[in-house]
């Protein structure tokens, strides 16, 4: 068993520090995502309550994207200097209550403000979560780690369809808003209340988990340091531009895949969700495994080329394969599990890819990861209005899909000008992976 596995507990059996920042880390992933995905189940009630149509729709669904995308970097940039503890703090605040304000809306209008600060709170998480990932996790198991909380992200994608229609059918579409506001609220306190920037400081660390993390030390001397944008911008472009092609597909899952049981085969809310989430949950199985394998090709070849972009190439590709039948199919069981493998080996990618961040800039993780999940925010307004567009003057529900068949062929070309294996000032990994960056 190796050192890292050793320190998932501690000598009583018990959890260890490392361990715990992780588990909450992978909490907040699935909530945000719970949060930012509700309204997919809830529009075909609300639709009906404020009187939208499917543009409309797709405009709330984008709404939540622009200020996503505008506080990547911004967000990156503060958790690289203030630290993760009181970003992601003041971040939930903001999400939870904008959560908690959609419950009480009675327009247009106002639905589209509380999803522009929802995206407003949300926008700094995943970046300053990698910082934070950068400071408690060990070098190794990067792949895992990115992982398995983007895993917890599909599970509350998964989650989301059957929960919601659940809290719809309990407490009204606005009682579920209301609800899983509460629940975010509760997350940043437990938050503020456990994590520590520097897990020295942290009462519950050990020596043994210490010995084998990243030395802090080193890299808070260095918060003060200028971000070298211009050479970080350059590196992390060929990467932005991949991660788009993978938010493309995401966005168009997240929005859109329960309105298109709902529709192109005719199935109730409550059928609808359930399918959906077993589409999601495929998400959930791909995105631990191809953290898992990352880091297992990475140990054994010690190659992050072969362990991150070969394997962002080949779900890119089988992804498309799978979306291929998509198009000429008009069987629910089959469409089903096409999109779920579909679904399945895009996520497959996602540990690679968040972990290419931080092979690359481990002392600007947060602003290189930002810089990179600007390509999926930029995807989240684009995607869902040319979707509702298509779908307005068509009828068509099959058709965006071939779109997306095409940007996934284009990624995976891409993929191979990201060069993992080189540090930010060039050369090979070994020359860029010192602790601290």
């Amino acid at each position: 068993m190796s050192t890292a596995l050793k320190l998932s507990t501690t000598h009583t059996g018990r959890l260890s520090a490392t361990t715990k920042v992780l588990v909450l880390i992978c909490f907040m992933y699935g909530i945000t995502y719970i949060d930012r995905v509700n309204v997919s189940t809830a529009a075909s009630v609300f639709k009906q309550d404020l009187h939208l149509n499917n543009a409309q729709v797709g405009l709330v669904f984008s709404a939540f994207a622009y200020p996503y995308l505008f506080f990547q970097i911004i967000g990156g940039w503060v958790s690289d200097r203030f630290g993760a503890r009181l970003t992601l703090t003041v971040s939930a605040l903001i999400w939870a209550t904008a959560t908690l304000l959609t419950g009480f809306v009675g327009s247009l209008a106002a639905m589209l403000f509380a999803r522009v600060m929802l995206g407003f709170g949300e926008g700094a998480t995943f970046p300053t979560a990698t910082r934070a990932m950068s400071d408690w996790t060990v070098e190794g198991k990067r792949g895992f780690a990115q992982g398995i909380t983007h895993s917890s992200a599909r599970l509350g994608n998964a989650l989301t369809p059957p929960l919601v229609a659940w809290l719809i059918a309990l407490v009204t579409w606005r009682g579920s808003f209301i609800i899983l506001g509460i629940i975010s609220l509760a997350w940043a306190a437990a938050w503020v209340w456990y994590f520590r920037d520097d897990p020295g400081e942290h009462p519950g660390i050990t020596p043994a988990e210490l010995e084998v993390l990243p030395r802090y030390a080193l890299r808070k001397e260095r918060k003060k340091d200028p971000v070298p944008w211009r050479r970080l911008a350059r590196r992390m472009l060929p990467v932005t531009l991949v991660y788009f092609c993978y938010g493309w597909t995401l966005w168009l899952y997240l929005a859109w895949i329960p309105l298109f049981f709902l529709h192109s085969y005719n199935l109730d809310l409550k059928k609808s969700a359930l399918f959906s989430g077993g589409v999601f949950f495929a998400g959930v199985v791909g995105d631990a495994l191809g953290g898992i394998v990352s880091d297992y090709i990475y140990s054994k070849t010690r190659d992050l080329n072969k362990a991150r972009r070969n394997l962002v190439v080949l779900g890119f590709l089988s992804s498309l394969a799978f979306m291929v039948p998509i198009l000429f199919l008009h069987n629910l069981t089959w469409a089903a599990i096409c999109l779920s493998m579909a679904f399945f080996f895009a996520e497959f990618t996602i540990g690679p890819m968040w972990a290419i961040p931080m092979d690359i800039a481990p002392r600007f993780s947060g602003s290189a990861s930002g810089l990179m999940n600007t390509g999926s925010a930029l995807a989240a307004i684009i995607s869902p209005l040319i979707f509702g567009y298509i779908i307005d003057k068509t009828g068509n529900w099959e058709l965006p899909f071939l779109g997306n068949i095409g940007l996934l062929f284009f990624g995976s070309i891409m993929a191979f000008w990201m060069k993992a294996g080189e540090g930010l000032a060039g050369g090979s990994f070994t020359a860029a992976k010192q602790p601290a960056g």
